[in-house]
């Protein structure tokens, strides 16, 4: 292996260019498909890996290959000063790309700040924009708080911003039309993701998944798409611009036509576990190799050797499938 050869090679060949970290559990929001309505048991602050210790983890990986980061929750933005992290980051050789899961509550207060630190792109979580339909998913009444986020870090000069819409059959459907519209009027690529099996009541169901080409059926009865060639190459949606070259979108078929084979990432939760598959049933403990005094070379091995075994795929469409014993909020988005 030359010194340019990548390091983080799985079994099946893939090599794996991107971490997503979470840095909290805590959300403001109670998401149905992700976190239940209450009495939500949250991580000791404690367990939480620590600044430096994210810095640590981001430097290590950066010297395998790892070029892109991406930070979630929960709700980030509830890690206070999260800008510092991000200027950490930043300042670390090797990373060129950090990016930002939010549901954009707090955007408005802190784009500006956010953009100032390095953060390069935006992926703001936004399923319906029917205000009581918003309250039926979110659970919360603050749609317009999301919205003034959302025209805040517009104005502030984010240059990439991604609206995650998760379809959900019987839901959706009259909600696909007006992200559409405001995304191509104000400049955001909006992308739809299937409903995956990772709610914490665990009331999925296959058929409460509105899935990717019904969506695209339903915007081709309006509009001319034209595909993006080889966008699973790059990323988990398969990409598509407007005929009239106004807008993009993007589509996640994560149950009915997964992007597995073209995988390229792995996950740290907010306690320190890597996990190399949003579904993985194992877990790889970085925390406590950083707490007990490992080298720098003991926690590359460590990812390393997990990244070896990295799943082929998640098994939603297997019989033997199992979902995750940590909803989507503990593991980070």
């Amino acid at each position: 292996m030359t010194s340019n050869s990548p390091k983080l090679v799985d079994g099946m060949g893939r090599t794996i260019v991107n971490l997503r970290i979470s840095v909290t559990d805590r959300c403001n929001f109670r998401c149905t498909y992700c976190m239940p309505a209450d009495n939500v048991e949250f991580m000791e602050r404690s367990n939480l890996l620590t600044f430096e210790e994210i810095h640590r983890i981001v430097t290590v990986v950066s010297k395998l290959g790892i070029n892109r980061i991406r930070l979630t929750g929960g709700e980030p933005l509830m890690r206070k000063d999260l800008p510092s992290l991000i200027k950490m980051i930043n300042e670390v050789e090797g990373i060129n790309d950090i990016a930002m899961t939010t549901n954009a509550y707090f955007l408005k207060d802190q784009a500006q700040s956010l953009l100032d630190a390095g953060l390069k792109r935006l992926n703001v979580s936004l399923d319906a924009l029917d205000p009581e339909k918003f309250r039926d998913v979110n659970r919360r009444d603050c749609l317009q708080s999301v919205l003034d986020g959302l025209d805040t870090a517009r104005k502030v000069g984010f240059k990439s911003i991604k609206i995650n819409a998760v379809a959900v059959r019987n839901f959706s459907e009259t909600e696909i039309m007006g992200l559409i519209e405001m995304g191509r009027s104000e400049g955001f690529e909006i992308r739809f993701i299937e409903f995956m099996p990772l709610d914490s009541d665990k009331v999925w169901e296959r058929d409460k998944v509105l899935f990717g080409h019904e969506i695209v059926d339903l915007i081709k009865e309006k509009f001319e798409l034209v595909p993006v060639d080889n966008s699973l190459e790059i990323g988990p949606a398969s990409e598509y611009t407007f005929a009239d070259g106004k807008g993009k979108i993007g589509i996640i078929t994560a149950v009915s036509n997964p992007f597995c084979d073209h995988c390229n990432r792995i996950r740290m939760t907010a306690d320190g576990k890597l996990r190399t598959c949003l579904f993985s049933e194992n877990e790889h403990n970085l925390k406590d190799l950083i707490r007990n005094g490992a080298t720098d070379a003991s926690i590359a091995e460590a990812i390393q050797q997990a990244v070896l075994i990295k799943e082929p795929g998640h098994k939603i469409n297997l019989d033997d499938f199992k979902q995750p014993d940590r909803a989507m909020h503990a593991i980070g988005g």
